[in-house]
């Protein structure tokens, strides 16, 4: 069910969320935590989507702020806020509120959710588009407990990536470093099998525009404590990460990602196996992250120490 409020206020909404309770028995019973996905008008739908599947691992109330984008060109519209409510089919196992925002009432996201959030659970704040400079210091970060931004989706992906490492603060998170888990617990079985001999030479190759691929090379450099050799590719073809080769005295074990969902792992000794490696969607990357509310302070240490120290070997190479 999506019930429309054009020209509402937050005490509105509230009131309204009260009466659809009370008249179709939807409560908020067992929602564990709010979710605040700031958006862009009419980018919405992704970002509630995948809000919807994870809701049924994670239930929640949502709330998603879609300011209107804005040029120097495009006329200053009225203050307005129109709101949806959207229960049942239509909100997975959660309750999702889309507010848009239009003219100076976007100028206090804050204020807009607070009335709106959950009594007494915790709230995350995602980013799936461009993210504030500082998630931490923004109106919506300064709220939540966990703050959830997108390098890959940035006009520049590295860059982006780069600078998160002077904007972290703990409860930071990227999806760049969510893409990596099934990479990181394949990589670490491998470690964990004889022969127990030391990484004596690691390269990572992935594309360009991927965050990953500089995330994961900046992880295993910092675990390993053994200089990656890290190439990026472009051209229509690249995407994501490519593959992973680490060297010991007794041989390479690479793991090779050729198609979407196969990865291709070849040791030393051992038959070739082809393993699952699926590309992670945007539902499986917010689930994942919606599973703790703590810090990841693992990621707090590869975007603030590993990252600048992969910079400082690729430099040292090419003789910056």
């Amino acid at each position: 069910m999506i019930v429309d409020l054009p020209d509402t206020t937050t005490a509105k909404i509230s009131k309204a969320l009260v009466r659809i309770r009370e008249e179709g028995g939807a409560v908020a019973l067992g929602r564990v935590l709010t979710l605040i996905i700031a958006s862009t008008v009419g980018h919405e739908e992704e970002a509630i989507e995948a809000a919807n599947d994870a809701s049924r691992e994670h239930p929640m109330r949502v709330i998603v702020v879609s300011t209107q984008e804005t040029t120097s060109t495009t006329a200053t519209p009225d203050a307005r806020v129109d709101a949806e409510i959207r229960v049942g089919g239509d909100a997975g196992a959660s309750e999702v509120i889309v507010l848009r925002v239009y003219g100076e009432a976007a100028s206090d996201p804050e204020s807009l959710v607070t009335g709106l959030l959950l009594s007494d659970a915790p709230v995350v704040a995602w980013w799936p588009g461009t993210a504030p400079a500082v998630p931490s210091e923004s109106p919506l970060g300064r709220i939540a407990y966990r703050r959830i931004t997108d390098a890959s989706t940035q006009p520049d992906p590295q860059a982006a990536l780069h600078h998160l490492c002077g904007s972290y603060r703990p409860g930071d998170t990227d999806f760049a470093w969510t893409r990596l888990t099934l990479w990181r617990a394949q990589l670490a079985a491998v470690l964990d099998q004889p022969p127990y001999e030391p990484i004596i030479g690691i390269q990572v190759t992935g594309a360009a525009a991927s965050p990953s691929t500089a995330l994961l090379a900046a992880w295993l450099q910092m675990q390993l404590q053994v200089p990656v050799d890290y190439e990026l590719t472009t051209g229509p073809q690249a995407n994501g990460l490519h593959g992973v080769h680490l060297t010991r005295a007794s041989g390479t074990i690479s793991l090779e990602r050729e198609m979407p969902d196969i990865a291709r792992l070849s040791q030393p000794g051992q038959p070739v196996q082809d393993l699952t490696l699926k590309r992670r969607s945007l539902r499986d990357c917010l689930a994942d992250e919606l599973r703790r509310l703590d810090p990841d302070e693992l990621y707090g240490e590869v975007i603030t120490r590993g990252l600048p120290q992969l910079d400082d070997m690729v430099n040292n190479r090419s003789g910056v």
